[in-house]
């Protein structure tokens, strides 16, 4: 199946837009915006203008104003070069016809976008699966007669009802479709399990949190090992597995697919086998991005994501990491705002409430910065683990072994 957002050698010009609801900040909306505008960039666009609007609540049917659609028009006249628009809410199938029959162009909603970020980024099988069965089912209730093309991949006497039309005949090809994949990842779900309880007793960390906070960094850092990481979201969709040593204390640690604001939940549905990695987890390791504005946003967002999936309950160390790229504006002396993430120092963030809530440590996993400090809670935690299912491990407890051995020869 071919990507959702198509693009040529050139970079495609697009508008971005968003509803402000009263619930949402002003600098929020902006970090919004510019979230979506890197997800844009990583699917391999050009975002180009910005639109906002302050609403109750996004319009049923065009999901801006008809004032605000207008003025989108009006500009995408004055560069004709734009070829589309991305909104950051998924579009119902109503509103999506709708503003595609208001400004004749492409319309894409924020879930459309992270699937074909999906399905640039899938590397193995498992992985393009898993987004061919997301892609499908969000495609399902959005089909148009533009998409007559199905019909010539399905034949048969009898296969066509008399007088069906041919986007049902399309509905039909792609329930077919999307039943075959589950049944697919069924089977690839169950031989994924057979791996994980194959790796033994051994404890088992998985590496959580928002996209793009330098888990695979990371990992590198800690196996040794050469995982995939670049300056791009979802560069990780396979979960990959390695052992770690750290003072002769081996454990297993599993790099996982970054989390998001409004994460498609068709995706979190495909990519669930994915996702065991962290359920079956002794310990997670939460990285935190602690260069980013929105920081605390980005653990809350994770944190129930962790709920959704029944992993809120396990053993966290909180990992705040890219502490060489913090960076603040000092307030001034007769300032009496509130302070916040900009203009507090990095000794000031240690002493608030990050510090205390789990097993914490502010690192730098690129610069390797208080690597010790974070191995060393790392160790502590994963040994109290180890020696209840090893209780007389060799280097735990070598004179004990020893004793056994030589009382045996």
């Amino acid at each position: 199946m071919k990507d959702l957002l198509a693009t040529d050698k050139k970079l495609e010009k697009v508008i971005l837009v968003a509803v402000r609801t009263p619930e949402i900040k002003e600098n929020q909306v902006k970090e919004y915006l510019d979230e979506l505008a890197f997800l844009t960039e990583t699917a391999g666009a050009n975002p180009v203008k910005k639109f906002t609007q302050s609403l109750p609540m996004a319009d049923n049917k065009t999901y801006v104003g008809s004032g605000k659609l207008q003025e989108i028009a009006q500009y995408m006249k004055i560069d004709e070069e734009i070829t589309g628009v991305i909104f950051d809410d998924e579009l119902s199938p109503s509103q999506l016809k709708n503003i595609e029959k208001a400004l004749k162009c492409r319309v894409l909603d924020r879930t459309s976008l992270i699937l074909d970020i999906f399905a640039k980024r899938a590397r193995t099988a498992h992985a393009k699966t898993q987004v061919e069965l997301a892609q499908y089912q969000y495609l399902l209730p959005r089909l148009t007669r533009m998409w007559t093309h199905l019909e010539r991949q399905r034949g048969g006497i009898g296969m066509r009802g008399p007088g069906e039309k041919e986007i049902e005949t399309d509905r039909r090809i792609i329930r077919d479709i999307i039943a075959k994949l589950k049944k697919d990842l069924e089977k690839i779900d169950k031989q994924k399990a057979t791996q994980r309880k194959n790796r033994g007793k051994l404890v088992r960390a998985a590496l959580v949190g928002y996209t793009n906070v330098g888990k695979s960094t990371l990992m590198n850092s800690l196996s040794k090992s050469d995982v995939f990481a670049e300056n791009k979201l979802f560069a990780t969709l396979d979960t990959t597995v390695r052992k770690v040593v750290i003072e002769n204390l081996p454990f297993l640690l599993a790099d996982t697919v970054g989390f998001i604001r409004k994460l498609p939940h068709n995706l979190v549905e495909s990519f669930k086998s994915t996702l065991d990695e962290v359920r079956e987890a002794d310990i997670l390791l939460h990285i935190v991005d602690i260069s980013h504005p929105d920081f605390e946003q980005q653990i809350k967002i994770v944190e129930s994501t962790l709920r959704e999936i029944d992993s809120k309950e396990k053993p966290v160390i909180m990992i705040f990491n890219k502490i060489d790229a913090y960076s603040h504006t000092p307030k001034e002396e007769d300032d009496l705002t509130a302070p916040t993430n900009e203009n507090i120092s990095l000794e000031e963030m240690k002493r608030t409430w990050m510090a205390k809530k789990n097993p914490a440590v502010f690192i730098s996993a690129r610069e390797k910065i208080n690597f010790t400090e974070f191995k060393k809670i790392l160790y502590d935690e994963v040994l109290k683990i180890h020696v209840t299912r090893f209780p007389y491990n060799d280097f735990l407890y070598p004179d004990i072994n020893d004793e056994n051995n030589n009382g045996e020869n």
